[in-house]
């Protein structure tokens, strides 16, 4: 894990302020605009031990290797590899079998989550959509690290594809969130009784365990 420190200027900044990113472990040390960068350093790295601290607490990595277990959903599944299997990763029950080469084994297994997440978000939105009487003009994934969903004026809804990694009523509700966007772009009193409306029970649990939870998803193949 890199202990580079990244400079950012901010012109609302007053003092210099370090920060470590539970999500990958970054060190950031923001400074005004027209502050020394060099004696801000010199003050970073005489704060070695608050930094290394905060690295202590972040989550453990857990990579796509061979034996290892990962969230999937409302438990956990493993991965098991074997070469003379088919390249194309297969569950069955909670293992995820995959074979071909294992070089490019972290690659394939991520490439099937991905389109997990893609397929049951889609099926999930659609559900959502046809609830709140919307139409939805595409879904798709990628891996933001500020946002777990966003839903633009065009009618496209885009998530994090590691809410397949989380559980079901975490990622249900992140759903129910981003259709209710296409009827209240906001986060208005009446946007979030929709979304309960939506959703059917109350979405803060799930909103809860992301703020507590959220970055460790993060490490997950790492």
């Amino acid at each position: 894990m890199s202990t580079a420190i990244e400079v950012v200027r901010n012109a609302r900044s007053r003092s210099a302020r370090l920060s470590v990113d539970p999500r990958n472990g970054r060190i950031k040390l923001t400074i005004p605009a027209r502050a020394s960068a060099a004696k801000a350093l010199a003050w970073a790295e005489g704060q070695r031990g608050w930094i290394e601290a905060q690295r202590a607490k972040l989550p453990e990595p857990r990579p796509f290797a061979p034996g290892s277990r990962i969230p999937f959903g409302d438990g956990e599944i493993e991965i098991v590899w074997s070469g003379p299997q088919a390249r194309a990763p297969k569950l069955e029950g909670d293992r995820l079998v995959c074979g071909g080469p294992r070089i490019g084994l972290e690659r394939r297994v991520e490439r099937w989550l991905r389109a997990a997440a893609l397929s049951l978000l889609s099926e999930e939105t659609a559900e959502y959509a046809a609830r709140a009487g919307v139409t939805v003009t595409g879904v798709s994934v990628g891996d933001p690290r500020g946002r777990w969903g966003s839903c633009a004026a065009s009618g496209n809804i885009r998530y994090s594809w590691r809410l397949i990694l989380a559980p079901s009523h975490v990622r249900r509700a992140t759903v129910a969130h981003e259709v209710a966007h296409r009827v209240h772009m906001n986060h208005s009193p009446v946007f979030h009784r929709l979304v309960e409306t939506l959703y059917e029970a109350d979405p803060t649990p799930a909103r809860d365990w992301l703020r507590r939870h959220g970055a460790g998803l993060h490490w997950v193949g790492r």
